[in-house]
């Protein structure tokens, strides 16, 4: 456990120290994730930090982060349930949608985290997430509320981004019903 553990230090001093992309020049804090159990079953993938994660160095702690704690209590996810993290761990300018180089730099990260935690479940939160985690063809509108099969690793649901649903509030029922789909599914492997 504690030569785990010592890999996990040393994956987070990787994290703090990376340049490998231009977004290590105008970050303010390393987004790395956030959760309670560095072994939780559901993994909650976003697109990348915005202006409060950047602010605190955790992801979803803004307004998005907040629909989306607001849906995990409502579904009654425990804390040690979950897991959340991005596929771009510094925050892109102005919140742009994170470049193929930015992305492709820090995937070797978030491959880390998936090994490491070695989730169940895998929860895309929105289009960015669900094309570096699924495959550059997926669409969003086209998948989403739909299981994604990786037999034998963990299986992952495709949803809306939390911010997608701010925007866009007749989006909101659909998040809540795939959210369901993975709580139900996590229930049935839990007992």
């Amino acid at each position: 456990m504690m030569q785990d553990l010592k890999l996990y230090e040393n994956f987070v001093k990787a994290c703090q120290n990376c340049t490998k992309c231009d977004l290590a020049k105008t970050r303010t804090n390393v987004v790395i994730g956030r959760g309670n159990n560095i072994n939780a079953p559901v993994m909650l993938v976003g697109e990348g930090p915005g202006e409060q994660e950047d602010l605190t160095g955790l992801p979803f702690v803004g307004r998005a982060g907040k629909l989306l704690d607001h849906l995990l209590n409502a579904l009654i996810f425990s804390p040690e349930d979950y897991y959340i993290c991005n596929i771009v761990k510094c925050r892109p300018p102005n919140n742009r949608e994170p470049t193929r180089e930015e992305a492709e730099a820090c995937l070797p990260y978030l491959r880390f985290q998936v090994r490491y935690i070695k989730p169940k479940i895998i929860v895309c939160l929105g289009g960015t997430a669900l094309r570096y985690i699924v495959g550059g063809d997926a669409r969003i509108t086209k998948v989403r509320g739909n299981w994604v099969d990786r037999p034998g690793f963990f299986r992952i649901m495709p949803t809306y981004h939390p911010a997608a649903v701010l925007r866009d509030p007749s989006k909101k029922e659909e998040l809540y019903q795939d959210m369901k789909k993975v709580k139900e599914y996590l229930d049935s492997i839990s007992s």
